[in-house]
């Protein structure tokens, strides 16, 4: 469903169109074509905390995160992110202020409630952190129960994401998952129990040879377990895996693209129809449940990552620039870097105007729509002058729709977004 492009940056209910806001976006006439003039980096939106946690119990054959199975060297791994953390105290000694901390893996819920506590008081120590965060772990099925999850959420964590990926068992077992359906419905409801209100699921599509019949029965279990939020990822082969070494050696076939686009469109349509809305390409949550961590990775808002392979989105020393820095994806250079005082940033690069402007529109469209006003207020650009004509064209072919102050994608929008993309950007 993500295509090409949209990874690029990423390293995740049709409707009509409508014209009812035309008038304000002035889409009856292109005007001469503008170039970027005098980015304004001034982003007062709090940022995100995020920690990579980089050990499995098993990795999964599609799986290309950085990650461990040894999980002897745990100890090792907590001591020099304590570290780490407290060697970039200077990035939020400006006054920067973050609403969102999210632990991603890896598996976070193998973290004991004192592992995970010792983190969370350290960001909490370090950073100005707002009281009312949203705290997830992702969590998978057979690494917590119930006494564990209460822990958890006396920590103050109030949002899990739960990796079932599946419901059926020879799916599971394809995809090298380490529990069945049964482990992954008594954790679903084991973290209700235990006081999460906010919780959201992980199912991934387009498996060899999955049926319509059989994605929608994964969709219907999803929906009857009552969460706030599912994730819908279509089954992609990425080099270095197992699923690639597989599907080049003729063990698997991927499922053609036009049922991929099948499964996609019917995932729109059931959980629209269960009151879920889409909010990005493969996101969808209950009014008020919308993850606010990841919304900030497609809202281009300022994040720092920590521990092996974790991204950054900072301003720069100037407040001016902005960068984007990756730490070293391998534990034994992490620990080494960070024992001598040193942050483990692998590489970095300063984004320009260009490129800053190119992503905002990828990653608005691709979400919750392209603001208008937003690219005029920060990169003073005028996406309607420059693009008019493409615009125009999309809304007749009923693949974009003006919505307020956005252009959206429509579901079928969804489907050929990459080439939308390419068309708008600059």
């Amino acid at each position: 469903m993500q295509g090409s492009l949209l990874r690029k940056v990423l390293d995740e209910n049709p409707t009509k169109p409508t014209l009812e806001f035309a008038p304000r976006l002035d889409l009856r006439s292109p005007r001469e074509s503008s170039t970027v003039s005098k980015f304004v980096t001034v982003d007062e939106r709090p940022g995100g905390l995020y920690v990579h946690v980089p050990f499995c119990e098993r990795k999964c054959i599609y799986c290309d995160f950085y990650s461990l199975e040894d999980l002897r060297r745990m100890d090792l791994f907590l001591d020099s992110l304590l570290k780490e953390i407290a060697l970039a105290a200077s990035l939020g000694s400006a006054g920067a202020q973050f609403d969102t901390i999210f632990f991603g893996g890896g598996t976070p819920s193998l973290l004991s409630p004192r592992q995970l506590e010792s983190i969370i008081e350290a960001l909490m120590k370090t950073f100005s952190v707002l009281s009312t965060a949203e705290i997830t772990v992702e969590t998978n099925p057979g690494t917590v129960d119930r006494e564990k999850l209460r822990a958890y959420r006396s920590l103050g964590v109030d949002r899990l994401s739960i990796g079932v990926q599946s419901f059926h068992e020879d799916e599971l077992k394809f995809l090298g998952r380490t529990h069945d359906a049964k482990v992954a419905k008594t954790c679903v409801r084991s973290a209700q129990e235990a006081g999460f209100e906010n919780v959201s699921l992980d199912l991934i599509c387009s498996l060899p040879g999955q049926t319509r019949e059989r994605w929608e029965s994964n969709l219907r279990q999803a929906v009857a377990l009552q969460t706030k939020h599912i994730s819908t990822y279509s089954l992609i082969v990425e080099p270095r895996t197992p699923l690639f070494r597989m599907v080049r050696s003729g063990q698997v076939t991927p499922l053609p693209p036009e049922q991929d686009a099948e499964l996609y469109e019917l995932t729109a349509d059931f959980l629209a129809a269960h009151g879920f809305e889409q909010y990005e390409v493969s996101n969808h949550a209950k009014p008020g449940y919308r993850s606010r961590h990841n919304s900030k990775y497609w809202h281009h808002e300022f994040y720092l990552g920590f521990g092996p392979s974790a991204h950054s989105f900072w301003t720069g020393d100037s407040k001016q620039d902005v960068v984007r820095w990756w730490n070293v994806r391998s534990l034994k250079q992490y620990t080494e870097q960070v024992a001598k005082n040193q942050r483990p940033i692998d590489g970095d690069e300063t984004l320009d105007e260009e490129t800053l402007l190119r992503e905002e529109i990828l990653l608005g469209l691709c979400s919750d729509g392209i603001d208008i006003q937003s690219l005029r207020r920060r990169y003073h650009h005028d996406l309607l002058s420059v693009r008019g004509e493409q615009v125009r064209e999309f809304i007749r072919e009923q693949l974009m729709r003006v919505d307020r102050e956005k252009l959206k994608l429509t579901k079928k929008g969804f489907l050929v977004c990459d080439a939308i993309c390419e068309a708008l950007v600059v």
